[in-house]
């Protein structure tokens, strides 16, 4: 998934330093609108980074979209662009997403399926909704940090069809990274977290176990959603802290939520349009790199190339003037 904005606003350094007590045990996270690959394209969510909030554990990024009828519209159309320093995780609930990437993966996305993307130190990748594709589109795009040992791997795509599941009276647990209840996900995770899509009946509650050391958040994918009688708008993400050992999310109508938790990420990040680094030097060099090799038929690639994809890749946008500015990883605004 590109961050497609050509005037990225999460142009700062994410520190997760501050101490928990100065943070709100609960926090209610608007999303805002941003079009995915142009102005004319499909309209996504962002809750993940937040004015406030830039991170939930290893949680750095979160679009939800949909339901979006697509019937006889192109849908997702993101052309090949780079990632560093993060993995990516699409999951959907509704339609196909078709992706490729520069270490030759070609994988098909359907619902309840997890493919999985690691950066590391440089990949290129493309996600379309195929042409012949079902007429409604409904999911998620999430981006991870990796930890400073961990984040110049070799990149990596992985693909789990068959994830934990665990049924409850008014719905569903899928987990997707982590382990809830000793349902542990086959996902490869370099820090400790978890991640699960939760499936909610009408008038439903599920509760689901949590682990206490870790902070979480829930993501509202359906409207009528809500945790202790606070309820979550379509799009927004409601954090949740740390001590909790459960939560119990409730459905009027029905409908789809993720909950995202990790132990709160102890590094300094610059996070810019599709890079996750350290320093604003590293993100000029990676932006600087895959201007240079994106178009050309250089020998020697960071990113590589998308071989399947049929058109122009995405060109970087400017960096701003000023050197990339530190920021804490929650930063109030009084």
């Amino acid at each position: 998934m590109s961050n497609t904005e050509q005037a990225p606003t999460e142009q700062t350094v994410c520190t997760a330093g501050t101490a928990v007590t100065t943070e709100p045990d609960i926090e209610l996270l608007q999303p805002r609108e941003v079009p995915l690959g142009g102005p004319r394209a499909m309209l996504v969510r962002r809750a993940l980074p937040n004015r406030d909030r830039r991170m939930v554990g290893a949680w750095c990024f979160a679009d939800s979209y949909g339901p979006t009828d697509i019937a006889g519209r192109a849908g997702m159309q993101v052309p090949p662009h780079p990632h560093t320093g993060l993995q990516t995780v699409t999951w959907l609930v509704q339609g196909e997403v078709w992706h490729q990437d520069s270490v030759g993966s070609r994988q098909l996305v359907g619902p309840g399926q997890l493919p999985l993307m690691t950066a590391g130190h440089g990949i290129a990748h493309s996600e379309q909704s195929p042409p012949e594709h079902s007429s409604s589109l409904f999911g998620a795009q999430l981006w991870v940090a990796l930890p400073e040992r961990y984040r110049d791997v070799a990149p990596a795509f992985e693909f789990h069809d068959a994830l934990p599941r665990q049924e409850q009276r008014d719905g569903s647990v899928t987990v997707l990274a982590g382990a809830i209840d000793g349902a542990a996900a086959p996902a490869t995770t370099y820090s400790p977290l978890v991640g699960a899509s939760l499936t909610i009946d009408t008038n439903g509650e599920l509760t689901v176990p949590l682990e206490p050391d870790f902070e979480h958040a829930v993501l509202a994918q359906s409207p009528g959603l809500s945790v202790a009688g606070a309820q979550i708008p379509v799009g927004a993400m409601l954090y949740l802290g740390r001590g909790r050992s459960d939560v119990t999310i409730a459905s009027e109508t029905g409908g789809q939520a993720l909950l995202l938790g990790g132990e709160p990420f102890t590094e300094d990040l610059v996070m810019w349009w599709n890079f996750v680094g350290r320093t604003h030097d590293e993100i000029v060099e990676s932006r600087a790199g895959w201007e240079t090799e994106r178009d050309s038929s250089i020998a020697h690639r960071r990113f590589g190339a998308v071989d399947g994809y049929r058109g122009a890749t995405l060109p970087a946008p400017r960096l701003p003037n000023a050197r990339l500015k530190a920021r804490g990883r929650y930063h109030p605004h009084h």
